[in-house]
Formats: structure tokens, C-alpha cells, sequence
């Protein structure tokens, strides 16, 4: 009987085993996944940047620094993608999303830039980029949490480490993209309203160049 009862624990064991490493498998893959909605979205923000630019540095060239600004943002944007740290990322994104907000606020005085079809089209293009961004930074980061409470709940966690799984950063807006831009148009020809209303955040990982790296 002692022999039958050890056997049945053990069955019991790997089963529990079984079940708990393939229901981690299945949350990892999904926050990936959801990162890589995100991945997408952020690429596609940066190919829009240069066209942007480029279209309107004919009508702002007294705005050299803000447009410096969004050139270099992007940069900086790009290559913390590259690490993969859902950190860098994260402040770098909210970087460019501050800059982008401050050229459309100053490009409210240009009314000539206003009236350009390209101008006008790129601004909605990007700004349903950054809604498309907000919405995949929840849907990230409650994948993240759902993860992450995995491996923290008894008794998951006494195994979770050994099997190789690790927590996921989450993709948080910075408190400073939520701020209102201040623009000075003290050296503008005449006032104009302010800039349009704020885009969501960016803010971080699936396997490959960006995103949460892969867990091994």
C-alpha cells in the first residue's frame, strides 16, 4: 500500500510540474506577443519622423531647435530599441513623443504649413500611431502582470527559476510625458493657439532586436 501511495505523489507531482511549466510557456509567449504589437507601432512612428521633417523644416526655419529635437529624439528612440531594455526604451519613447508634441503645438503658427495635404496627413498618421501605442502598452503590461504574478505565487515560484523563467519589465508612460509642453512663441510673427491635444505615450519586449529578451 506504502508503495502505491508514493507512486500516485509522484504522478501527482509531475503532473503539477507538467501543467505549471506549460501554463508559464503560454503566459511568456503572450507577453511577447503583445510586445511585438508594440514593436510594430514603434517602427512605424520612427519611418513617419523623417518624412515630417522634412516637410516642414521648409515653413519652420526658425524652429531649428525643435526640429533638432525630434531628430535627435528619434535617434536616441532607435537605439535604446536596439537594447532591449523596456527602461530605455520606455524613457526614450516618451522623449520623442514629448518633442513630437511641442512641433505640432509651434506648427499651429505656421498656417501656410497648416494648409499642406502631406503636413496634415502625417500629423493624423502619427497620431493614431500613438493611440495604436497606448493601447498595445496596456495590453503589454497586463500581460506582463498576469506573467509576473505567475512567478511570484506560491508555489510556482519555488520552481519558476530553476525552469528558467524571469519576471518581464512593464512599459510605463513617464510622469513627465503626462506635463503640458511649454512653447515660447515670443519670437513668432503673431499668436496662435496652442498645440493639439497630447498623444498617448510610448513607452518596451519580445524576442529579437527589441522588447523583453528571450528567457532561456
Amino acid at each position: 500500500m506504502g508503495l502505491w501511495i508514493a507512486i500516485a505523489i509522484v504522478v501527482l507531482v509531475v503532473l503539477w510540474l507538467v501543467f505549471t511549466y506549460n501554463g508559464l510557456i503560454s503566459a511568456r509567449n503572450r507577453t511577447q506577443e503583445a510586445w511585438s504589437e508594440i514593436d510594430v507601432e514603434l517602427k512605424r512612428r520612427h519611418d513617419l519622423i523623417p518624412n515630417l521633417v522634412n516637410t516642414v523644416q521648409g515653413y519652420m526655419g526658425h524652429e531649428r531647435g525643435t526640429l533638432e529635437a525630434v531628430t535627435n529624439a528619434r535617434a536616441n528612440a532607435v537605439s535604446a530599441g536596439a537594447t532591449g531594455d523596456p527602461t530605455k526604451i520606455g524613457q526614450a519613447e516618451n522623449v520623442l513623443s514629448q518633442s513630437l508634441r511641442s512641433l505640432f503645438a509651434v506648427s499651429e503658427n505656421y498656417p501656410d504649413l497648416k494648409a499642406i495635404s502631406a503636413f496634415t496627413n502625417l500629423q493624423e498618421t502619427l497620431t493614431a500611431t500613438e493611440d495604436k501605442i497606448e493601447f498595445s502598452r496596456r495590453f503589454y503590461n497586463g500581460n506582463v502582470r498576469d506573467y509576473n504574478i505567475k512567478l511570484q505565487t506560491l508555489p510556482t515560484s519555488l520552481i519558476a527559476g530553476m525552469l528558467g523563467f524571469k519576471a518581464f519589465g512593464f512599459f510605463q508612460a513617464d510622469e513627465g510625458d503626462r506635463a503640458v509642453p511649454q512653447v515660447n512663441f515670443g519670437n513668432m510673427p503673431g499668436p496662435g493657439p496652442s498645440g493639439p491635444p497630447a498623444a498617448g505615450s510610448s513607452g518596451p519586449p519580445a524576442p529579437g532586436s527589441s522588447g523583453p529578451p528571450p528567457q532561456s
